[in-house]
């Protein structure tokens, strides 16, 4: 066995970090977008 294998830093479950960064960025470019429209409506 790898010696990495045996010494594992975290034993969460991959599936729910894969989520959360999935959310956050999906937030991230939510609000730009948002803030995008809003400046579009104000400036017309």
């Amino acid at each position: 066995m790898n010696e990495f294998e045996k010494n594992v830093q975290s034993k969460r479950n991959d599936a729910v970090d894969s989520g959360v960064g999935f959310i956050v960025s999906f937030g991230f470019f939510a609000t730009l977008f948002v803030m995008a429209v809003v400046i579009k409506y104000i400036g017309s």
